[in-house]
């Protein structure tokens, strides 16, 4: 099964053409790719280009606990320039289908740099989901181990709990991510990112991805971030969001409609052995 493997600020996604596929990429499958001791190790699979009415390219993603997402800021960059890479797609704009809608994404002429229209934010609790009275999820407590913690809660497409926080660290995201992400009030579970508001045009987050665990940088999640920062009046429209991984910028319009630019790197591609596979 021939892959190719790209990272995202320390975000790494493998990338499979469903033509290249044996049989069925299952949940197991994928858990063995994506293990980091027994498989190649990722952040998740990309399976693409898929055939679609509605856009130039579709693509699926999939977390490495084998559960399916909706969207990734990251994945998609990552696909973007596996598609510049793989003679797909020329340079320019093309539009990409995943299960979270349609983006749009621009690839520099190097491949080096990739920009996603990550569509509008919504923080209408009906469309995260999140449970309760109809509402924007806005300036919230959630009790977790014991602390009570403010929260926002936003789609990208995908869901995801912002809290603030003074001090965001690997720790603080390690330990409490699991336990908002499974919160019951979160009816599709959720991402989870530690927000520290740093100035009017920089923010710092630290990320528990759903169905994922503790990620070095995620798309989604600073877009998400960025637009609770500037929804809350704590930032302008254009912010530069740091994690452990490196810094992404998010440009938000009056209607919260997002633009997120950010590098993609290559790493390597091959072909995955069938001992891999063998129990």
């Amino acid at each position: 099964m021939k892959f190719a493997k790209y990272h995202a600020l320390g975000n790494d996604y493998i990338v499979i053409d469903p033509g290249d596929l044996p049989g069925d990429l299952d949940q197991e499958t994928i858990r063995q790719i994506c293990h980091r001791h027994y498989g190649i190790g990722s952040d998740g699979i990309l399976l693409g280009p898929l055939e679609t009415n509605s856009a130039d390219f579709g693509l699926r993603v999939f977390n490495p606990d084998g559960s399916e997402a909706q969207a990734s800021g990251n994945g998609l960059r990552i696909f973007a320039r596996f598609l510049l890479d793989d003679g797909c797609a020329g340079g320019g704009s093309f539009t990409v289908q995943t299960p979270g809608g349609i983006y749009m994404c621009d690839v520099s002429e190097d491949g080096r740099s990739v920009t996603v229209q990550m569509g509008r934010v919504t923080f209408d609790s009906r469309l995260i989901p999140v449970a309760g009275r109809p509402r924007e999820v806005l300036n919230e407590i959630i009790e977790v181990d014991c602390q009570e913690l403010a929260y926002c809660a936003a789609s990208v497409g995908n869901p995801h709990c912002v809290v603030l926080c003074e001090r965001p660290s690997p720790e603080i995201a390690q330990r409490l991510g699991p336990l908002i992400e499974t919160d019951s009030r979160f009816l599709d579970r959720t991402n989870v990112q530690f927000m520290q508001v740093l100035d009017r045009g920089n923010i710092r987050i630290e990320i528990w991805e759903r169905g994922a665990g503790y990620t070095l940088a995620s798309g989604s999640s600073s877009t998400a971030a960025a637009a609770v920062a500037h929804r809350l009046g704590l930032c302008d429209a254009r912010i530069d969001v740091h994690m452990p991984g490196g810094s992404l910028n998010i440009q938000l319009d009056e209607k919260f409609k997002a633009t997120l630019t950010g590098p993609v790197r290559k790493i390597c591609s091959g072909a995955l052995s069938a001992e891999l596979f063998e129990t």
